[in-house]
């Protein structure tokens, strides 16, 4: 790459071969869990583009812990893993250690937040993966001796990565919409969200904005919480089409959700999606094998995409 000044990076390779940073990351560094065509794709293009890991030079700082810390609402999480594999695939890359706490619910929130004034003894910087702060909690991580990167909630005075869950539902919408369909189910994520992610009211905002746009009166009683499981999504989904009048499509604001929608159907002698459409959000791995309808969203880019804010 004569006369360019710019030092390949792992999301460079990641584009050029197609794959996600997790991805690249793992092949390079021989880890199982990935293809031989991929890692031969990857390696190919790290060469072609002169990829070399090479540490950052905050590593040589003195004082410094080489360790950042990733706080996840939910460890175990499709989501989350995904999101962690793109902030540890950069931070690796820059020579960094990656630390991962799971945060699952108010009282483990209240007691990370109430914590993070010692964190800095320990870590140099935090992102926080889908944890829903209040404002006193925003307050003091703001305040705080860390610099701090959000993903999935945005909060005044603090970086965030977010995709435009709004957006994204519209256009899950919009498609049923474009198929004739105007009696159109929810299955969103927890009723009374404990952690109040913003991803749930977002996307079912963008559900209420696409029905408005077109005409037709919200109805409620085809909202139904599918607690972001697929078993929550099996239960939401025999509650919709246990009703008089049930509706013709439906979308899930989750892939995970929208396969358990997705099995119920089938399960009932329903074919889909001609005598149901489902549509999702995720581009989850597993969608193509049920011919899931889906919209894309790369969760290691926003992972990646964090990492490097803290890198850079």
């Amino acid at each position: 790459m004569a006369g360019n000044d710019h030092h390949p990076r792992i999301e460079d390779v990641a584009r050029a071969a197609g794959v996600s940073v997790a991805t690249v990351s793992r092949a390079l560094r021989g880890l199982d869990h990935v293809a031989t065509s991929t890692r031969e794709k990857v390696q190919v293009a790290a060469e072609e583009l002169g990829y070399r890991a090479h540490p950052a030079a905050a590593k040589l700082a003195a004082g410094s812990s080489h360790t950042i810390c990733v706080a996840v609402a939910n460890i175990a999480g499709w989501f989350c893993a995904q999101v962690v594999g793109g902030v540890e695939a950069v931070l690796s890359e820059a020579g960094y250690e990656v630390l991962v706490v799971g945060v699952a619910g108010p009282d483990a929130r209240r007691r990370f937040v109430a914590d993070i004034d010692r964190m800095h003894h320990r870590v140099d910087e935090l992102v926080l993966v889908d944890i829903r702060l209040e404002a006193d909690e925003a307050a003091r991580v703001r305040n705080s001796a860390l610099r701090v990167v959000t993903i999935g909630n945005s909060y005044p005075g603090l970086s965030s990565v977010r995709p435009d869950d709004i957006s994204a539902a519209r256009l899950a919408v919009d498609h049923l919409l474009n198929l004739g369909h105007r009696r159109i189910g929810l299955v969103e994520g927890m009723r009374d969200d404990p952690m109040q992610t913003e991803v749930s009211w977002r996307r079912r905002e963008g559900y209420i904005q696409s029905l408005t746009r077109s005409g037709i009166v919200v109805d409620p009683n085809l909202l139904e919480a599918g607690d972001f499981s697929v078993v929550g999504a099996q239960e939401a989904t025999h509650r919709l089409l246990d009703m008089s009048e049930p509706p013709t499509a439906i979308f899930a604001i989750s892939d995970e959700m929208a396969m358990g929608a997705r099995g119920v159907a089938v399960e009932r002698g329903l074919a889909v999606p001609d005598d149901l459409s489902i549509v999702g959000i995720d581009d989850h791995p597993l969608s193509n094998t049920v011919a899931l309808t889906t919209v894309r969203q790369d969760p290691p880019a926003s992972g990646a995409m964090a990492a490097r804010w803290i890198v850079e």
